[in-house]
Order: C-alpha cells, then structure tokens, then sequence
C-alpha cells in the first residue's frame, strides 16, 4: 500500500519559515538602521596597473587594425589568467588595463603571469606597477587612495617587460622572485618608495586549471602576427 503524504498547505500571507508578510514588513531596514551596521568605506586592496608599451607608435606605424588586435591580444591574455588567481578587472583602458584583488599574492601571480603569457602572444611587451594599501571605496565601484596612484606611477615608471612593486603589503607567490628593493621618486608622490622588481623563477610548477589545459608556459594563441 503507498502511502501519500499530504502537501503542507501555507496559511495565506505566510512564508514557508514563519513569518507573515506584516511580521517582515517590520524588519525593514531604514535609513538609520543601515548607517548603524554599515562597514567603514576604508578597505584594504592590491592594485596592479598594466600597459603595452609603445603602444601609440605602433599604431601609427602598423595601422588602426593592427592596433585593434593588439589590444584585443592584451585582453585576451588578461581575461584567459585572472580567473584562475580571483583577481577581478577594474576597467579597461584603451591599451591597458586596471586590476584589483583582495590578496595581494593572488594579484602578484596575475600580474607576473600575464606579462609573461603577453610577451609570447602579442607583438608589444607589457608593463606593469604593482602597490597594496588601504583606500576608499566610492559608491561600490571606485577606489581612491595611495595606493591606486603608487601601482598607477610604478606602471609609468616600468620599463619594457618589467613589473614594478612596492615592499609593504605585498606577498609574493612561491614561483615569484624580488630584486632587492630600490627607492624611487614617483611623479606626484611627495616621499619615495621603496620598490622591487618581480620576475617568475626559473623553473615555474607546473599548474594545470581544473577544466582546461593550461599551464604557464605552455603555447597561448597569436594576435596580429603572420
């Protein structure tokens, strides 16, 4: 014999767990409410700032579409390797690119493995500054502080297929190497820096992504060459 059990029937303006429509009318949160348990605008974040050089005369020697997939080469490498680090894109910017993690091991492995990847898909090599520190974040999506203008400067200051970092704050991934560290007069900062330039190791692990095949080092397609 089956037995069959009878559905639980919901009185009307009643939710499954409990509580009426009235009950939850009067956990809204106002105004006041939230401004009492909201968290300060001040977070910690890493930001990486990252460029292709010579980016302009390029284009004006090799033409708009070269240009185009050049930058299209650029944001291919950076979408295929952020992912796998959890590091989110800020915004684009024309020929470069805005980053921010919450860990700044993550984004330094990023940063490094991009330039790397860049360097053997797209004809321009990258560079890049790297800066972590406490900023403001401005209506959900905006970030202001020293630290967002250190990475920016540290970009500027790069030199082809380098990538610049500031010492506080930042931790390294095992496969990442620093130069000793140097200080530097940054353009708008009024006190220098203390920076170091990252490399990967020699002999990089190899690091497979659940789901695909891609290790670093390993084949990436090719933009604009032929």
């Amino acid at each position: 014999m089956t037995i069959v059990t009878p559905k639980p029937t919901l009185e009307p303006g009643r939710s499954r767990v409990g509580l009426s429509s009235a009950d939850r009318a009067v956990r809204v949160v106002d105004t006041g409410q939230l401004q009492a348990i909201a968290y300060s605008s001040r977070v910690e974040r890493s930001f990486s700032f990252l460029d292709l050089c010579g980016f302009t005369d390029f284009a004006d020697s090799e033409g708009d579409e070269a240009a185009v997939e050049e930058a299209r080469c650029l944001r291919h490498v950076v979408r295929e390797v952020t992912p796998l680090f959890g590091v989110r894109v800020e915004k684009w910017l024309g020929d470069g690119v805005m980053m921010v993690g919450v860990e700044s091991e993550r984004l330094v492995g990023a940063v490094v493995a991009i330039e790397q990847r860049a360097g053997a898909a797209c004809r321009l090599p990258l560079r890049a500054g790297i800066a972590s520190g406490f900023v403001l974040l401005v209506d959900g999506d905006d970030y202001i502080g020293r630290a967002v203008n250190t990475a920016a400067r540290l970009c500027d200051a790069a030199g082809r297929g380098q990538v610049l970092a500031t010492t506080g704050g930042i931790e390294l991934p095992d496969w990442v190497e620093a130069s000793d560290p140097l200080e530097l007069h940054l353009r708008g900062l009024a006190e220098p820096v203390n920076v170091v330039e990252l490399t990967p190791a020699r002999i990089l692990p190899s690091v497979e992504a659940k789901g695909s095949a891609l290790r670093l080092g390993s084949t990436v397609p090719s933009f604009g060459q032929g």
